[in-house]
C-alpha cells in the first residue's frame, strides 16, 4: 500500500508540475499572425493593430498582414479610418474583415438650412474640423481658416490687438458693395459690420467653442441663401455635449510674448546730423539747428507684450439632454505701447430632445464683453518720420506736458500758454501715446433657440424652426491732454455709443424618403425667413477753455445721433434627388425682398441647379481597388447683393439730411437747423453673380490620399458703385448707380494625405492652391474707352488716388505713370513715358499696371506625431500680389525742402528714400516705380507638443489628461517687397496700399490642455 501511495503521490507531482510548466509556457507568448480585409476582401493598408491596455502595436502591410507578439488571453484592437473598430481575442492565425462604419461614411456637412451626407453634397462645400495641436494662436475664429481652405484668403487688417480681417472667397465679386461673405453661427445669419470696441464681429465666438467651419463657395451651394451669399457663406457650428455622458471638465490657457518682427530702417541720430549738415553744406547754413540726441523713436513706442488666454469647458449629458458650457478670459498686449485687448465670452448650449427624438431642441446663447485700448494709429508713421535728433522728453516748456513737440507762438490770448503745436510737423510719437487716453467697452450678445419635430403620422415629414437675435452695444471713449499735439490748449473729451440688434425667424418644412429599396431618394424642403437688422448712436464731444471752462468745439447729441435699419423677406426651397445613390440632383430656388430697392426691384429671384455623379460606383470602377472616391459635380446659380452699408439704407428715397457747422437760419432771437437733399436713384436694383461650377473629388487607399479639383466662373452684373454725373442732374456731383459687370474665374486644388502611417510615427499633410482671374467686364458710367472710376487714395498729395476701376483689368488696380530709368538702372525723378506720343506728360499718359490681388494663393500644413510627441508647422504663399508703397513714396523727398520743411520743422527719412535720391518734383509718387511685388512665403506657426495621460490616477479616477505645447507665430516671411511686411489690408478694405500698417508681432506661446 505504502509503495502504491508513492506511486500515486509521485504521479500528481510529476502532474502539477506538468501543469505549472504548460501554463507558463502558455503565458509567455504567441506569434500572431493574420491578414485585415475590408468587405469586399481587399487587403487593408495601414490599419493600426494593438495589444489592448498597451503600446504594443504595428500596422499592416500593402496587402493587409501583419504579424505581432502577444500572449495568450490578450485582446487585439484592428482600427482604420472609415470602418468600425474591432476587439478580437489573440490567436496564432487571425483572419479579420472590417465593416464600414456607417457614421463615417455618412459623416454630414452643414448647408443652408439643413445638413447633408458629405458623400452626396453636390455643391462646392469645404468642411474643416480645426485641429487642436496644429492651429497656431487663435484669438478670434478668422485664425482658425487663414491658408488652410482653396479659394478663401484670409488678412489681417494688421497686428492689433483683437483685430479683425478681410474675408474673400473666390476674389470679390462687387466694387462698392459689400465683398465680406455671409457669416452663419449656430443658424442665426450674422451682421458683419462691428461696433464701437469692436470691429471684428467674430470676437463674440470663442475659437475654443467651434466645432466645424463648413465654406459654402459656388452659387448652387450658396443660392439657398439668396441675395446675402454673392460672396460666399460661412457656417460656424459650435460645440455641444453628449446625451447620457457623465460630466467632462477640461481647460485650455496660454501665455504669448510678442515682439516687432522688423522695423523699418531710417537714419540714426548722428546718420541724420551727418546727412543733414552734408545736404546744408555745412552747420553754418542750417535753417534751424539740429538736436544733440540719439533717438530711436521705433525703440520708443514698441514693446516686447506679454498676453494670456485662459478657457474651461463643462459639458456633459443629464440622460435626453446634452450640455454644454465654456469661459473665456482673453488679455491680449500689443507691440505698441498701450494698446491692448481684454475679452470675456461666456457660451452655453443645450439640446434637449422628447418623444423618442420626435421633437428636439437646440438652445445656443452666447455673450461678450470686451475691452479695447486704441494706440493712434498715426504713431506708426510718426515713429518713423520723427526727428531723431531731439529727445524724448522736454521739460523748457510746461505746454507740452513735459514733451518734446515741434512748437509755434501761440495765440490763446494767456500768458501762461505762449506756444503751441506747429501743426504741420511730425508729432512726438510717446507724447501721442501718453497723452491720449482712447478706450472703449462693448458688450454682445447672440443667442438662438431651434425647434425640429418629425410628425408622429409621417415621420419622413419634419419641420424645423429657427428664431435668434443678435444684440451689440459700443461706448468709445477719447480723452486727449491739452497738452497733446493735437488738441493743445483745449484738450477734448468725446464720448461716441452706438447699438445694433438683428431679429431673424426662418421655418421650413422637409420632407425625406427612400423608395424601391432605395434605388430613389428624395429630399425636398420649402421654408421663409424674415430678417430685421437696426443701429443707432451719437456722439458727444467737447474741449474746454482753461481760462473760462466754457466749452470748446461742442458736438452735440441732437447733432451727431443717426439711426439706420432694413429689411430683409424670403421664401426658399430645396429638391434633392439621388438615383441608385450614383446619380446627384440639387435645384434649389430663394425669393428675397428687400427694404434697400424701390417697389419696382424690391425682389430678387436666385435659382441654382447641381448635378453629382458618384463615378466610383459605376462597374467599371468598383473593381479599380486604390481608387476609393471619385465624384465629378457640375453646378450652376444665381446670387444677390444688396448690402451697401449702413448708411445707404433707402438709397431710392429722396431724404433730406440735417446741415452742420453753422449752417443754420436765423429766425427771431433763434437759429433754426437747416436742411439739404441727398442723392437718391429710384432705379437702383440688385447686383446679380452668375456662377458655373465644375468639381471633381477624389481620394485613393481608403482615403489615406482625398482631394478636391474645381473650377469655376463667376460673372456680375449690375455692379452697384458711386459715379460722378453730370452737374444738375441730381443733389450731388456723385451717385450710386448700377455701373457694369465683373467676372472673377479660377481653379482650386486641395489634397489630404497620410504620406506616412506607422505604430509610432503618423505624418498628416494637408496643401491647397488656388488660381484667380479677376477682370471689370462692363462699365456704364462712360462711353469713352479710357473711362475710369478713381479709387485708393495715398497720403502722399491730398486727394490723390492711384487706384482705378477700369473695363478689360482687375477692381482697384495701379493706374500710374511709367518710369524712365537711366543707363545704371534707377528711376530719373518726375520722368515718365508719353505713352500716348502726343509730346505732353499728362494723365493722358498714366496706364493700369498691376493689381494688389495675388495671381495664386497656396496653403501647406504638416503635423507629426511620434508616440506622444507632435509637431506641426503652417505655411502661406500669395504670388502676383503687387503694393503701393505709400510709406516710402510719401517720404522719398530727401533733398533740403524734405528734410526741412519751411513750416519750420525736420523729418527723418528711410534708408531706402535715401538710395533713391529724390528731390519731390512734379508728381514723382504716381510712378510705377512705387508699385512693388509684394509676392509673399509667410509661416504663421509652428508648434512643438508632448500629450500625457492617466495623470494622478487612483483606482478610483482614470487621472489628468492633456497636452502642453510651444508655438511660435509669425517667425518668418520670404519676400521682395521693401516695406514692413508684404500683406496689406486696411479696415477700410483698400487694397494694396501700404501706409501706417500696425505690425504684425513674432509671438512665442506657451500653452496647456487639460482634461479631468
Amino acid at each position: 500500500m505504502e509503495i502504491r501511495r508513492n506511486v500515486v503521490s509521485r504521479f500528481l507531482l510529476l502532474w502539477v508540475v506538468g501543469m505549472l510548466l504548460s501554463v507558463q509556457v502558455f503565458a509567455q507568448g504567441l506569434t500572431v499572425k493574420g491578414v485585415v480585409k475590408d468587405n469586399t476582401g481587399m487587403g487593408v493598408i495601414g490599419a493600426n493593430i494593438l495589444v489592448k491596455g498597451t503600446t504594443n502595436g504595428t500596422i499592416t502591410d500593402f496587402d493587409g498582414n501583419f504579424t505581432l507578439e502577444a500572449k495568450k488571453g490578450d485582446v487585439i484592437v484592428i482600427s482604420f479610418i472609415g470602418y468600425k473598430t474591432q476587439e478580437l481575442p489573440a490567436a496564432a492565425t487571425m483572419n479579420v474583415t472590417l465593416q464600414d462604419d456607417t457614421e463615417v461614411l455618412e459623416d454630414v456637412v452643414v448647408i443652408g438650412y439643413g445638413s447633408v451626407k458629405k458623400d452626396d453634397a453636390t455643391g462646392s462645400v469645404t468642411a474643416i474640423k480645426p485641429d487642436k495641436i496644429s492651429k497656431g494662436i487663435t484669438t478670434s475664429p478668422q485664425d482658425m481658416i487663414t491658408g488652410k481652405i482653396a479659394g478663401v484668403n484670409v488678412v489681417s487688417t494688421g497686428g492689433t490687438p483683437g483685430a479683425g480681417a478681410t474675408i474673400r472667397i473666390r476674389g470679390g465679386s462687387s466694387l462698392n458693395a459689400s465683398n465680406d461673405p455671409l457669416i452663419v453661427i449656430d443658424g442665426l445669419a450674422m451682421d458683419n459690420d462691428g461696433i464701437k470696441g469692436m470691429s471684428n464681429p467674430l470676437s463674440l465666438v470663442n475659437p475654443n467653442d467651434i466645432e466645424t467651419f463648413t465654406v459654402l463657395k459656388d452659387a448652387s451651394a450658396t443660392a439657398i441663401y439668396g441675395s446675402r451669399a454673392s460672396n460666399g457663406v460661412i457656417i460656424i457650428t459650435t460645440k455641444k455635449g453628449n446625451a447620457g455622458s457623465a460630466p467632462k471638465v477640461s481647460y485650455d490657457g496660454n501665455v504669448s510674448f510678442g515682439k516687432l518682427r522688423s522695423k523699418l530702417d531710417v537714419l540714426t541720430g548722428d546718420e541724420y546730423r551727418e546727412y543733414v549738415t552734408n545736404l546744408f553744406g555745412g552747420e553754418e547754413n542750417l535753417p534751424y539747428p539740429l538736436g544733440t540726441a540719439n533717438t530711436d523713436w521705433q525703440d520708443e513706442v514698441y514693446r516686447t507684450a506679454v498676453s494670456h488666454d485662459h478657457n474651461i469647458t463643462i459639458s456633459g449629458g443629464l440622460k435626453n439632454m446634452p450640455y454644454r458650457v465654456s469661459l473665456s478670459y482673453t488679455n491680449q498686449n500689443g507691440i505698441i505701447k498701450t494698446s491692448n485687448f481684454e475679452r470675456f465670452t461666456a457660451s452655453v448650449n443645450l439640446a434637449p430632445s422628447f418623444f423618442d427624438n420626435y421633437l428636439k431642441f437646440n438652445i445656443n446663447a452666447k455673450s461678450m464683453v470686451a475691452w479695447n485700448q486704441y494706440a493712434d494709429g498715426n504713431v506708426v508713421s510718426a515713429a518713423v518720420t520723427m526727428d531723431p535728433t531731439r529727445p524724448v522728453y522736454d521739460n523748457s516748456t510746461n505746454v507740452f506736458g513735459g514733451y518734446y513737440q515741434w512748437s509755434v507762438p501761440a495765440n490763446f490770448n494767456n500768458p501762461d500758454w505762449e506756444l503751441t503745436s506747429n501743426s504741420l510737423a511730425t508729432q512726438n510719437p510717446v507724447a501721442l501715446l501718453n497723452l491720449k487716453d482712447d478706450h472703449a467697452k462693448s458688450k454682445s450678445f447672440i443667442g438662438n433657440v431651434e425647434a425640429d419635430y418629425k410628425f408622429h403620422f409621417l415621420p419622413d415629414l419634419r419641420i424645423h424652426v429657427n428664431v435668434g437675435a443678435d444684440y451689440s452695444e459700443g461706448c468709445q471713449t477719447t480723452i486727449i491732454s491739452p497738452y497733446s499735439f493735437s488738441n493743445n490748449y483745449y484738450g477734448s473729451n468725446g464720448v461716441a455709443y452706438e447699438y445694433k440688434y438683428n431679429l431673424s425667424g426662418s421655418a421650413y418644412l422637409q420632407y425625406i424618403k427612400d423608395f424601391a429599396d432605395g434605388k430613389h431618394a428624395l429630399d425636398v424642403m420649402i421654408g421663409t425667413e424674415e430678417q430685421h437688422f437696426h443701429r443707432t448712436g451719437y456722439e458727444i464731444k467737447s474741449g474746454t477753455n482753461p481760462l473760462t471752462n466754457a466749452a470748446y468745439d461742442e458736438v452735440k447729441r441732437e447733432d451727431t445721433a443717426y439711426g439706420y435699419h432694413s429689411t430683409l423677406v424670403s421664401f426658399f426651397g430645396r429638391l434633392n434627388y439621388t438615383l441608385m445613390n450614383k446619380y446627384l440632383l440639387t435645384a434649389t430656388l430663394r425669393q428675397d425682398g428687400t427694404s434697400r430697392f424701390a417697389s419696382s426691384s424690391r425682389w430678387g429671384t436666385f435659382p441654382s441647379f447641381a448635378f453629382g455623379w458618384k463615378m466610383k460606383e459605376e462597374g467599371f470602377l468598383q473593381d479599380v481597388d486604390c481608387l476609393s472616391d471619385l465624384k465629378l459635380r457640375l453646378g450652376w446659380g444665381v446670387t444677390g447683393q444688396q448690402n451697401l452699408g449702413n448708411t445707404q439704407d433707402f438709397p431710392y428715397l429722396p431724404l433730406y439730411t440735417s446741415n452742420r457747422d453753422f449752417a443754420y437760419y436765423p429766425m427771431g432771437d433763434g437759429y433754426l437747423t437747416t436742411s439739404r437733399p441727398a442723392s437718391y436713384n429710384p432705379s437702383l436694383k440688385w447686383e446679380e453673380t452668375t456662377t458655373w461650377n465644375a468639381g471633381l473629388d477624389f481620394g485613393f487607399l481608403n482615403g489615406r490620399i482625398a482631394g478636391t479639383l474645381d473650377y469655376y466662373y463667376r460673372e456680375t452684373n449690375d455692379l452697384i458703385n458711386s459715379v460722378y454725373i453730370a452737374t444738375g442732374t441730381n443733389f450731388s456731383n456723385m451717385l450710386l448707380s448700377n455701373v457694369g459687370s465683373l467676372r472673377n474665374q479660377g481653379i482650386e486644388f486641395s489634397i489630404n494625405t497620410k504620406p506616412i502611417v506607422t505604430k509610432d510615427f503618423i505624418w498628416d499633410l494637408g496643401y491647397n492652391v488656388t488660381w484667380n482671374n479677376n477682370k471689370i467686364t462692363k462699365l456704364t458710367g462712360g462711353d469713352d474707352e479710357d473711362y475710369y472710376v478713381a479709387t485708393g487714395g495715398i497720403s502722399t498729395s491730398t486727394g490723390s488716388t492711384i487706384q482705378a476701376h477700369k473695363v478689360g483689368y482687375a477692381a482697384s488696380s495701379f493706374y500710374v505713370y511709367q518710369q524712365v530709368y537711366d543707363d545704371n538702372g534707377n528711376p530719373i525723378e518726375n520722368t515718365f513715358v508719353d505713352r500716348n506720343n502726343d509730346g505732353i506728360i499728362n494723365d493722358s499718359d498714366r496706364y493700369i499696371y498691376k493689381k494688389p490681388t495675388a495671381d495664386v494663393l497656396m496653403g501647406l500644413t504638416s503635423k507629426m506625431t511620434y508616440k506622444n510627441w507632435d509637431f506641426s508647422f503652417a505655411l502661406r504663399a500669395s504670388i502676383g500680389n503687387y503694393v503701393y508703397n505709400d510709406v516710402l513714396a510719401n517720404r522719398a523727398n530727401v533733398s533740403t525742402n524734405g528734410v526741412w520743411s519751411t513750416s519750420g520743422f525736420y523729418s527723418n527719412r528711410p534708408l531706402s528714400a535715401i538710395n533713391l535720391g529724390f528731390s519731390g518734383i512734379g508728381n514723382y509718387y504716381m510712378s510705377d516705380y512705387f508699385v512693388q511685388n509684394a509676392s509673399f512665403l509667410r509661416c504663421d506657426n509652428i508648434t512643438l507638443g508632448y500629450s500625457f495621460q492617466n495623470l494622478f490616477k487612483t483606482s478610483g479616477y482614470n487621472g489628468i489628461g492633456g497636452r502642453i505645447y510651444a508655438t511660435v507665430q509669425n517667425p518668418f516671411v520670404i519676400t521682395g517687397y521693401e516695406g514692413l511686411d508684404p500683406e496689406v489690408q486696411s479696415a477700410s478694405d483698400t487694397p494694396g496700399i501700404d501706409n501706417n500698417i500696425y505690425p504684425r508681432p513674432i509671438t512665442f506661446l506657451i500653452g496647456l490642455s487639460l482634461q479631468f
